[in-house]
């Protein structure tokens, strides 16, 4: 799988890159099919706490598939964004079953 990760208004960060890299590989393990993964990590000026924006789009068989949430610190927004897309890729995996 492909991983493309854009930093939008921010500087690039090594350690966040390699979570989400890591997340995203246990992901493609368990659902083989998808091709790539379009990774936006957004800092947005708020004055809410949750300001930090994560945004996956994946390529895979059919429909493309997204995900964004908000979070305190961008662990916890990569986190969500990710179970929310396995719950997508799960139900995209019980059509492919019944067809």
């Amino acid at each position: 799988m492909t991983i493309n990760i854009q930093y939008v208004h921010m500087p690039t960060s090594e350690s966040l890159s390699k979570i989400i890299i890591e997340k995203l590989e246990k992901l493609h393990q368990k659902f083989n099919w998808v091709i790539r993964a379009e990774v936006f990590l957004k800092l947005e000026n708020d004055s809410l706490l949750e300001s930090q924006i994560c945004e996956i789009e994946l390529s895979a068989p059919g429909p493309r598939l997204f995900a964004a949430s908000k979070g305190h610190n961008f662990e916890k927004a990569v986190a969500s964004t990710i179970k929310e897309l396995e719950h997508q890729l799960k139900r995209r995996k019980s059509t492919f079953a019944n067809h």
